[in-house]
């Protein structure tokens, strides 16, 4: 089997050759620059430092040599693009050195990397010693609330996951720039038998509290329903428009279309599930069956968290695929998740336990803890292998190399 066709075959519920392998084709299943860096010094690989994919979470753009050395099946559309500014010399915090997009612009005060948006409003912040930039400024935080919403999309870019794009959406989506994407999205398809990727984010619990705060998001939920459904409703008009535009150029060269909205917590739920049946469920669903029938890829839902209560309402929205699949948290362990719902969804992710194993544990208890769960996961197809999250900076390299050797063998049969 081709790459993807191996991709496709779990998600159609057959078991492919081989486990299907997913290494950076979104923003949760790859790995930080630092890691990185010391894996390649690990492996003696040379040539040039990791080129910064997303800036916020600081993470890494695999190189060509990482994806065949580890056998990646799935790759994301922004490879196809370089940035406009080209690449520019970035120092990570561990002092060791990377490149980022050329357009990126960030500044020293107090101790601290800041990032401004275009009216000098500080938007992000990263202090000596941290390892991510933090959202520094919630624009409906203050007076007003909800009644003070608009200019929406003016709020919205305020917001370090707007601010910060990865590509394609890196430069603003013009009528010149979606001919752009349509073409090397077709090009970039047609060169590559990797599944391809593109992420669209469409959440509506995570704007809510990116733009609100979390208290205030959580007070509107309860206290102010009615007004904070016609907000989610402006949200959604929002997402339909920029969709719309967007996946006209992305039909037939994309396989997965990637949304998300983290609505679980580690203890379970950030709501019951009667709420969200009331204010979330039938935007998602509005959005979710409108993203596939437009763009003709499967859709995969990145959702942190304990979510195995809301996981059949999300499979009637329209979720064909769950990522990250948080197997710590409560109630989501991997025999329930796939005895309960592994007929009717794929779960893209689960597959190395990334809070206390893959960092802390030897290279023998990361393989051991790699073989369970490909040994529940795997049967009957549904599943594709990438680690529970993103693989952190103080991952010792050698647990990365035993965890991805052991996604390869022990997925080949």
């Amino acid at each position: 089997m081709t790459s993807r066709e191996r991709v496709l075959a779990a998600i159609a519920h057959k078991e492919p050759d081989r486990l299907p392998i997913d290494q950076g084709s979104m923003r949760s299943t790859g790995i930080m620059a630092i890691a990185y860096n010391r894996l390649s010094e690990h492996l003696r690989i040379g040539g040039p430092p990791a080129r910064l994919y997303d800036l916020v979470q600081q993470l890494a753009q695999p190189d060509d040599w990482y994806l065949e050395r580890f056998h990646v099946d799935a790759v994301d559309l922004g490879r196809a693009f370089e940035p406009r500014e080209s690449w520019q010399p970035w120092t990570l915090p561990d002092g060791s050195q990377a490149l980022a997009p050329g357009w990126f612009r960030a500044e020293r005060e107090n101790g601290a990397t800041i990032c401004r948006d275009a009216a000098g409003i500080v938007i992000g912040r990263m202090p000596d010693g941290a390892l991510y930039i933090d959202q520094a400024v919630w624009p409906l935080s203050g007076p007003g609330g909800l009644d003070a919403c608009e200019p929406l999309p003016e709020k919205m870019a305020q917001v370090i996951w707007a601010a910060l794009p990865t590509a394609p959406f890196d430069w603003p989506l013009t009528s010149e720039r979606l001919d752009e994407v349509a073409l090397a999205a077709r090009r970039f398809h047609d060169s590559t038998d990797r599944a391809v990727s593109v992420a669209v984010g469409c959440n509506l619990l995570e704007w809510s509290q990116f733009l609100f705060g979390m208290e205030n998001t959580f007070a509107y939920m309860a206290g102010e329903k009615r007004k904070f459904a016609s907000f989610l409703d402006r949200l959604t008009e929002l997402h339909l428009e920029n969709l719309r535009r967007l996946l006209p150029c992305l039909r037939g060269a994309i396989d997965i279309l990637v949304v998300g909205d983290d609505l679980g917590m580690q203890s379970g739920p950030q709501m019951s599930r009667a709420m969200y049946r009331e204010l979330f469920f039938p935007r998602h669903r509005r959005i979710y069956e409108y993203a596939k029938r437009e763009s003709g890829a499967h859709l995969f839902m990145h959702n942190c968290g304990g979510i195995y209560e809301l996981i059949p309402d999300l499979i009637e929205a329209g979720v064909e695929i769950f990522n990250p699949v948080q197997t710590s948290a409560r109630r989501m362990e991997p025999e329930r998740l796939k005895r309960e719902f592994g007929r009717d969804c794929t779960f893209w992710g689960g597959g190395c336990d990334t809070q206390q194993i893959l960092p802390k544990g030897t290279p023998g208890q990361v393989r051991d803890d790699v073989r369970r769960r490909i040994d529940t996961f795997a049967p009957g197809g549904g599943f594709v292998w990438a680690p529970v999250h993103n693989i952190l900076a103080d991952v010792p390299p050698e647990n990365i190399v035993a965890m991805l050797d052991a996604a390869y063998e022990f997925g080949s049969g």
